[in-house]
């Protein structure tokens, strides 16, 4: 029985995790050692680690590595306490693969003490782009140490081709989150304005906001632009969720924190409302708004328009529900307004998510049983991209 490793160190990142760890767990030829660590474990951002035991699934280690702070001067140490934390952990428990998702610092730690541990390395959601964050050059340098890839589109699985990953360990699986919409049992508009707070009639959305990372000391205003934009629409309930323990993620949850406490009536946030409370506000909302991939990979699916502001997902693949805008309130507010139109016109029945593809958890255990089964060597030869055919991958 080979023993797959998989990390989790944030509410989002569980979420899409869920279906995969869940067929491990059924699998006869797979253990399932499950470390949780980052967001997972703090008081501030929920202690979600708690949902992850109430989904029934046995905690294998626990690796705290995130402090305090949300500088980089703070973030840059936590990377280092999770490269310690990790090496303890896989001397321990000794994996054969560890599997990590997208493109985070507490997933850059786990990969660089499984490089160096020899472990392979099954990567989730490389080869995708995100040029206004840190993210981005996270997520190619997990291409880099990972041994099998695992991309969201087709696009993206030539980009990881293009840097330098041979063919056969690259595979175009689709979004582990889309298949979340299609196997949960979401909850009804009433079950979840009970759990809110609203009436059920209320029209509502959902604001999800977290700092551009490359973009220094930017949050304050651009989030505060925002906020501004939204005042211009009373008629809506404003469902927040907390950002992400990134670089100046503190200020964002400040600001939204002041903002619910001076609109009560009409606005709530929430650090965790957990995959299924979360997809089900998705399913009912009138539309996203903010700068998180759930607006680009997840809220398509529900024929809902997204509003995506500024640089934070510049470059990725989008559907047409995806409206992006700049910063400034004139800008949120056409681009709010053209997202009103879509929905009123029920313009976005018959769009296609092209993240979408049937089965993404099934072939990606499929594909490593596969590398098991062959013994595959973690050594890796770096496929050049013939100059006379770009293409021929």
């Amino acid at each position: 029985m080979k023993k797959v490793c998989v990390i989790t160190g944030t509410r989002a990142e569980y979420g899409l995790l869920k279906p995969l760890i869940t067929k491990i767990t059924n699998n006869i030829e797979m253990q399932l050692q499950l470390v949780v660590t980052g967001m997972h474990l703090s008081p501030e951002f929920g202690l979600t680690y708690k949902e992850i035991e109430q989904d029934g699934f046995e905690i294998t280690e626990y690796n705290e590595m995130l402090l305090s702070s949300d500088t980089p001067n703070g973030i840059t140490k936590s990377i280092g306490l999770g490269i310690i934390g990790f090496a303890d952990i896989f001397t321990r428990i000794v994996p054969d693969i560890v599997v990590i998702l997208g493109d985070r610092y507490e997933a850059l730690a786990a990969a660089v003490t499984a490089m160096v541990h020899r472990i392979p390395i099954a990567h989730i959601h490389g080869g995708e782009l995100t040029l206004g964050a840190v993210d981005d050059a996270i997520r190619h340098s997990l291409t880099k140490m990972s041994t099998l890839h695992f991309t969201s589109t087709e696009e993206y699985r030539k980009r990881v081709i293009q840097l330098g990953e041979e063919p056969n360990r690259v595979f175009y699986v689709g979004a582990l989150g889309i298949e979340n919409i299609k196997t949960q049992k979401l909850l009804s508009k009433k079950e979840l304005a009970e759990y809110i707070g609203f009436s059920p009639d209320v029209s509502y959305i959902v604001v999800t906001f977290h700092p551009v990372t490359l973009e220094g000391n930017s949050a304050e205003e651009q989030f505060g632009k925002l906020l501004e934009a939204l005042d211009s629409y009373k008629e809506y309930y404003i469902i927040f969720t907390m950002a992400n323990a990134d670089a100046d993620g503190r200020i964002v949850n400040q600001k939204i924190e002041e903002y619910v406490s001076t609109n009560k009536s009409r606005a709530a946030a929430y650090i965790s409302l957990g995959m299924v409370r979360y997809l089900s506000a998705l399913k009912y909302c009138e539309m996203v708004i903010g700068n998180s991939s759930s607006g680009i990979l997840e809220a398509p699916s529900f024929q809902i328009p997204t509003v995506n502001i500024g640089d934070r997902q510049l470059g990725r693949v989008k559907a047409c529900s995806v409206i992006d805008c700049g910063n400034e309130v004139g800008e949120i507010v056409e681009a709010i307004n053209k997202a009103k139109g879509l929905k009123r016109d029920k313009a976005l029945m018959d769009i296609k998510n092209p993240y979408e593809k049937e089965g993404t958890s099934s072939e990606i255990i499929r594909e490593i049983q596969e590398y098991f089964s062959h013994s595959k060597s973690i050594k890796k030869k770096f496929f050049d991209i013939s100059i006379d055919n770009p293409g021929g991958f």
